[in-house]
C-alpha cells in the first residue's frame, strides 16, 4: 500500500507539473508558451525575463517528469521545489495563505509534496525501483546546491518595483482584482496569468468620444 500511495502522490502532483511546464515551454494544455511566459516574467520583475522564463518552465517539465516516472530520485522533487519557492516569494507573498486569498496556499502543498517524495524515496513501483538505480549523494548535494542558488539569484536579480505616480493611484485594467482573485483558487499563477494576458488588450483600447 506504501508503494501505491507513492505512486498515487508522485503521478498527481508530478504529472501535473509537468504539464505546467509544457504549457510554459511549448504552449501545450492552452499554455502561455515561451512569449506569454515572458510577459509573465516580465511582470514579475524578473531580470532578464526570457531567462528566467525558460528556467520556469524547464524546471517544472523536468523536475516534474522525473517525480512522476520515479526516476533519479531525489533530483526530481528537488528541482520541482525551485518554481514553488519563487512563486511563493514573488507571487505571493505578503497575501494571506490561502488560495482564495492569492496566497501560497498551492505551491506550499506542492512543495510538501516534493520534500515528502525525496525523503521517502519513490517507492518499488517507480523507474528507479524496477531498475534498482540509486543516485551517488554528491548529485544529490550539487543538485540541492543548484536549486538554493538558483532561487536566490532568481531573486537577488529582480528588478525594482516602480512607484506609481505622485498622487495617482497605479493603473489596473476594470476587473483584474476580481479576475485574479477567483482564478487563484485554480492555479497558483493564474492570478499573474490573467494580467499578462489583458496588459496587450488595454494599451489597444482607444477612448470613446463623447
Amino acid at each position: 500500500m506504501i508503494d501505491a500511495g507513492l505512486l498515487l502522490l508522485r503521478g498527481v502532483s508530478g504529472g501535473l507539473l509537468a504539464g505546467h511546464g509544457a504549457q510554459k515551454t511549448f504552449g501545450a494544455f492552452e499554455g502561455p508558451g515561451p512569449e506569454g511566459t515572458r510577459g509573465i516574467m516580465k511582470m514579475l520583475r524578473m531580470q532578464p525575463p526570457h531567462v528566467w522564463g525558460h528556467a520556469a518552465g524547464l524546471s517544472e517539465l523536468v523536475g516534474g517528469g522525473l517525480t512522476a516516472l520515479g526516476a533519479l530520485n531525489p533530483i526530481g522533487p528537488l528541482v520541482a521545489c525551485a518554481p514553488m519557492l519563487v512563486a511563493t516569494t514573488t507571487v505571493h507573498w505578503g497575501k494571506p495563505v490561502w488560495a482564495t486569498k492569492g496566497g501560497p496556499e498551492l505551491p506550499l502543498v506542492n512543495l510538501a509534496s516534493f520534500l515528502a517524495v525525496a525523503m521517502a524515496g519513490p517507492g518499488r513501483w517507480s523507474v528507479d525501483g524496477l531498475l534498482g538505480i540509486r543516485v551517488p549523494r554528491w548529485m544529490v548535494g550539487l543538485t540541492a546546491a543548484g536549486v538554493v542558488g538558483g532561487t536566490a539569484l532568481a531573486l537577488a536579480t529582480r528588478g525594482a518595483e516602480e512607484p506609481a505616480a505622485q498622487g495617482q493611484p497605479a493603473e489596473q485594467p476594470a476587473g483584474v482584482g476580481e479576475a485574479a482573485a477567483a482564478a487563484a483558487a485554480a492555479s497558483d499563477e493564474r492570478e499573474v496569468e490573467l494580467q499578462a494576458e489583458r496588459q496587450p488588450a488595454r494599451s489597444r483600447r482607444v477612448p470613446q468620444q463623447g
